[in-house]
């Protein structure tokens, strides 16, 4: 998670639940370091230390004991501190996981910007996990057609005319081809008069 979501109450219900969080902290957060643990400077990590909250509701909402990761990041070039609840995994694989889940943010990036799910219409875990299958599914049968049809649109613009001529009975080629959308008008084409002259 990222900082913004750097609430103890919150972190101490995951641990409660035999469950593990990697948080990044926030460069205030009052901690206080019980002890140190060996580091590889090589792998980017600057330290691993066991700490406990100092603040009042900080240590209220938490009050056991937490492990702090800082690593440098040379893409960004700043420390970054990790906040986890595990702590029997090596410092680099804690750096590591919060690192891979920028992949699951781009991933559901790439659910809102091409699945087209705006609003999930049920709220159960099956409700969500049905409608985006559904949605993946249908992204995968365009892309087949695509290059089984080796149409030169994108899926974008594949779905947008699919949503548009969806009711129509009409070959998909000829949907997708661009000849059908324009207006021919040939030199012998018949034109009624309403006026005699």
């Amino acid at each position: 998670m990222d900082r913004g979501y750097l609430d103890f109450e919150r972190l101490y219900t995951m641990h409660l639940c035999a469950s593990f969080f990697v948080v990044r902290a926030k460069a205030n957060t009052g901690l206080r370091r019980l002890y140190s643990m060996p580091v590889d400077k090589s792998s980017g990590l600057k330290c691993d230390q066991i700490v406990v909250p100092t603040g009042f509701y900080a240590r209220k909402n938490y009050p056991d004991k937490l492990r702090i990761v800082k690593v440098f990041d040379s893409d960004k070039e700043q420390q970054i501190n990790l906040l986890t609840n595990q702590m029997t995994l090596p410092g680099f694989i804690i750096a590591e996981l919060y690192r891979c889940r920028w992949q699951v943010e781009l991933f559901l990036k790439w659910i809102k910007q091409h699945l087209r799910i705006k609003a999930f219409y049920g709220t159960s875990e099956n409700a969500v996990k049905t409608q985006v299958w559904i949605a993946i599914s249908v992204y995968v049968l365009v892309a087949i057609i695509k290059k089984q049809l080796k149409i030169d649109l994108s899926l974008y613009t594949i779905l947008q005319i699919f949503s548009i001529t969806l009711f129509e009975k009409m070959p998909i080629l000829q949907v997708l081809t661009a000849d059908t959308y324009k207006n021919k008008i040939t030199s012998n084409h018949m034109q009624l008069k309403l006026f005699e002259s």
